[in-house]
């Protein structure tokens, strides 16, 4: 082997490392968020959890990837530790399902199938039904079509690899190596050390695949490799845990507790087996298939070894970081590797601010007549949580948007965007009622009875459009659209009535004149946070049809319609001063 053959197999190593890269994001695309939903719903019981992460990991090719979701939501409050566990050790078994793809350039035979399953003959075929599925679909089948030509530019790698380390069979140093791998050891330190470089425990095992074809890697010097690999791949999880909640930190070593408990065990009994017995089969080559029987093999016996013991690992986990669970108040920046599992914990803190919100504008209204401290200071406090809350996912759905999305995912992120700052001018607009109600009470000025009840009357109706307009976000459902636009046209009326009324009947003297101008300030206050609850009711309806700016188009057609009318005299009727 010369140095030609050495960067041949390094540039056939890049190809099999990017094609496994763009295969993966192109299969966690074409998910659309499915994959991640399942994450967080079928994990009631330990067994969903495990089967649920061996369908995700198999699905995206990337036990990293899951194990970062799997953080990430940990760290979200969106699973549980208990969820998490079952969930990390079927991300293990999932990741089987590579070598046994990879182990196809092992097959032997003639004939037209057995030309058409090896690499040689189906990779031509995969990459020109993946070229045309790129270049002329669009989003799934978009997606579809890069994760064809992922996985073709993988098994290319993969033989390039194969076919420069056949060289390797009659090199003595690498003779020599494999001989040092004989300490079980050595062979579990190289499989970790080669897996924590590359952070990827498939690509790691594709690698070993590859080595193998030279016939120089013995299956006993293969079983503790692939031991090594499942340690190494824990790198990933740790380093995305650094600098998350306590629960995240704890998933994370969940997953390096189980691979090295199952290492412990398996090598142990490995270690006595080689000692005591001395297998023939461990000094015979191992082939392609043979790795991936040994990889299968291996995750199956430790996940039957330790799925028993799952509590065991939990408590020993919350033993090593002892403490309460404290999920991060703000978007998790590992999320960003799952774009619907990000969009929906952006939803999730939106509606926290939604909360907030409608909590602030009952307190701002209270405060129109009474004002409490304890109240007030609330309100405040809340006020400063909505607008940390805007700036944390205005930050993150930004960076979001430099990710690829899917249409749907993108307008999500738009609408999201545009949900929050309607939110939050909410929030001001309760803000202002409160420093209102202040002036009224620092100036010693009283609202007439009147003033008071006609007051009530405008109140009432903001505040039913709220709760109208915040409901429908929350079940986005958009069924009362027509409800809020009716309410919000009968606000605007009420304001402007109330408004003159005032103006007509405001006496001379500087106490009446004080009192007109924080009236005109609570009545544009008032109606204007009804607009921002239209707004809202607005983008809820455009997210559930899928369609942007559809209320807006649709607006003028509505208005015309006699049921419109009905409502707007329902709520005159309701709401008449």
């Amino acid at each position: 082997m010369d140095i030609f053959d050495g960067l041949t197999a390094l540039g056939g190593l890049c190809l099999f490392l990017f094609g496994m890269q763009i295969m993966a994001e192109a299969l966690q695309r074409r998910a659309g968020g499915r994959l991640e939903g399942l994450l967080r719903r079928m994990t009631r019981s330990r067994w969903a959890g495990f089967f649920t992460g061996l369908a995700v990991t198999a699905a995206v090719q990337s036990s990293s990837a899951a194990m970062v979701m799997v953080v990430g939501f940990v760290n979200s409050g969106m699973l549980t530790l208990r969820q998490a566990v079952g969930v990390i050790m079927g991300t293990n078994v999932g990741t089987t399902v590579t070598p046994w793809l990879l182990s196809l350039g092992g097959l032997e035979g003639g004939g037209v199938l057995g030309r058409l399953l090896r690499p040689a003959g189906f990779v031509p075929l995969l990459s020109l039904w993946g070229i045309a599925a790129y270049l002329a679909g669009k989003g799934s089948r978009r997606d579809t079509g890069q994760a064809l030509l992922g996985f073709a530019v993988l098994m290319q790698g993969m033989e390039i690899m194969t076919a420069a380390v056949s060289g390797l069979a009659r090199a003595e140093g690498f003779r020599q190596l494999f001989t040092a791998f004989g300490s079980p050891l050595l062979g579990v330190l190289a499989g970790a050390v080669l897996t924590a470089v590359i952070q990827s425990s498939s690509a790691s095992v594709g690698i070993l695949q590859a080595l193998a074809a030279s016939g120089q890697v013995t299956v006993g010097a293969a079983i503790p490799i692939v031991m090594g690999q499942n340690i190494g791949t824990c790198v990933t999880a740790m380093l995305s845990s650094v600098g998350a909640s306590r629960s995240a930190r704890r998933a994370a070593l969940v997953h390096l507790l189980f691979n090295l408990a199952g290492a412990g065990i398996w090598l142990g009994v490995f270690w006595l087996v080689k000692a005591l017995a001395a297998p023939a089969i461990l000094d015979r080559a191992v082939t392609l298939p043979g790795v991936a029987v040994i990889h299968t093999a291996f995750n199956l016996l430790c996940t039957a070894a330790l799925f028993p013991a799952a509590g065991l690992l939990e408590r020993a986990v919350l033993r090593l970081l002892p403490g309460e669970e404290t999920p991060s108040a703000e978007p998790d920046p590992r999320l960003l590797a799952a774009p619907a599992a990000a969009l929906e914990r952006c939803r999730e803190l939106t509606l926290e601010m939604a909360d907030l919100a409608r909590d602030n504008l009952r307190r701002g209204i209270q405060a129109l007549t009474e004002v409490h401290p304890d109240s007030a200071r609330e309100l405040r406090r809340q006020e400063e949580r909505i607008d940390g809350l805007e700036d944390a996912l205005g930050t993150f759905l930004v960076r979001l948007g430099g990710r690829t999305l899917t249409r749907r995912d993108s307008a999500r992120a738009a609408e999201l965007l545009m949900l929050m700052g309607d939110l939050e001018r909410l929030g001001d607009h309760a803000m202002n009622l409160l420093e209102s109600g202040e002036e009224l009470r620092d100036r010693k000025i009283e609202l007439p009875p009147e003033d008071r009840r006609q007051l009530r009357v405008l109140t009432e109706a903001v505040e039913e459009i709220a709760d109208l307009a915040l409901a429908a976000f929350r079940r986005e459902d958009a069924a009362a659209l027509g409800q809020v636009e009716a309410l919000e046209q009968v606000i605007d009326g009420l304001r402007q009535r109330l408004r003159a009324r005032r103006i007509r009947e405001t006496q001379p003297g500087e106490g009446a004149m004080e009192l007109s101008f924080v009236w005109s300030d609570v009545l544009t206050d008032l109606e204007r946070a009804a607009d921002h609850c239209c707004n809202i009711m607005e983008c809820v309806a455009d997210l559930s049809a899928g369609n942007r700016n559809l209320h807006a188009a649709q607006l003028a057609v509505r208005q015309r319609d006699p049921a419109f009318d009905s409502r707007v005299r329902a709520y005159e009727q309701k709401y008449r001063i």
